[in-house]
């Protein structure tokens, strides 16, 4: 008897369980929705950012700070992840390539930024020089303002020759069932080469190019890297709803075998219990 009420109380646990992860599947397929128009709609404008500025810097005398190389004497590694777990390998990927990129350049001097919780804790367990002392959060409803000041953090070390070179790690979306890792160089700024069929467009610029690049280009920055968190927010989302559908999949297959091994197990008990009465009436006569 004791089980049958073993395997009963591991039924329930299960049932239980497997209500919770199909409730946090439901809730990611809905936040999901929403972060997905958010990362939609948001590409057009990284697009079209990009374009005017290749099509400002085609002329002669226009240059910045942010576009220039440099040797690579340190570098800053920015890390995106989420600030909560049960996500499948949405985290660990975007860790696993960080590692490798590392190894690859081994002589290299680097600082890390964590973005997100889980990106904080994994580079304090692995003793990683950080730029900031508390973890920066990544909300599910993202704000624009919410990475502004961090972003200009980026940029001031940058400016100021403190940091040579900014290299983001983020998940990035393409559909629910398939995000990658990417590895984007955010300074100096790397242009895409421009597509033969995209039409160039002549513009008057006032007051002159320059100063609009001077005013454009940290905008840009800030945008691009609120893209790449867009991204990854989108990526986190579609990993926890795959990771739940699976757990909860996993716990109603278990289910039906715990519940076979229970009915084994009460037809056994019961057989044990008719030869009891049997034996006894047999005895008895």
């Amino acid at each position: 008897m004791a089980a049958i009420r073993e395997i009963k109380s591991r039924i329930t646990a299960t049932k239980k369980t497997s209500q919770i992860t199909n409730a946090m599947y439901m809730v990611s397929a809905s936040k999901l929705k929403k972060a997905e128009r958010s990362i939609v709609s948001y590409r057009p404008l990284l697009k079209r950012m990009n374009h005017i500025i290749r099509g400002i810097l085609s002329a002669k005398d226009v240059n910045h700070p942010m576009l220039e190389k440099r040797n690579d004497k340190m570098t800053c590694y920015i890390l995106v992840s989420s600030d909560r777990g049960l996500a499948g390998p949405h985290n660990a990927n975007v860790f696993r390539q960080f590692q490798k990129a590392i190894s690859e350049r081994k002589d290299e001097k680097f600082v890390v930024a964590a973005i997100g919780q889980k990106a904080f804790n994994f580079a304090r367990r692995n003793k990683y020089d950080l730029i900031q002392e508390k973890a920066i959060h990544v909300r599910d409803d993202i704000q624009f303002v919410d990475f502004v000041d961090i972003t200009q953090t980026f940029i001031s070390l940058y400016l100021k020759e403190e940091i040579d070179r900014i290299v983001v790690f983020y998940s990035h979306f393409i559909n629910t069932i398939s995000q990658t890792v990417e590895q984007v160089q955010l300074l100096p700024i790397e242009f895409e080469e421009a597509d033969e069929t995209e039409k160039q467009t002549s513009y008057i610029y006032e007051p002159n190019q320059q100063q609009i690049i001077n005013d454009l280009l940290p905008m840009f920055v800030e945008n691009q890297l609120y893209g790449f968190i867009l991204e990854a927010k989108a990526s986190e989302h579609a990993s926890r709803m795959t990771a739940m559908k699976s757990a909860t999949d996993n716990a109603k297959d278990i289910i039906k075998k715990l519940e076979l091994h229970y009915n084994r197990a009460r037809q056994q008990a019961i057989t044990i219990e008719l030869t009891d009465i049997i034996g006894g009436a047999n005895a008895v006569n």
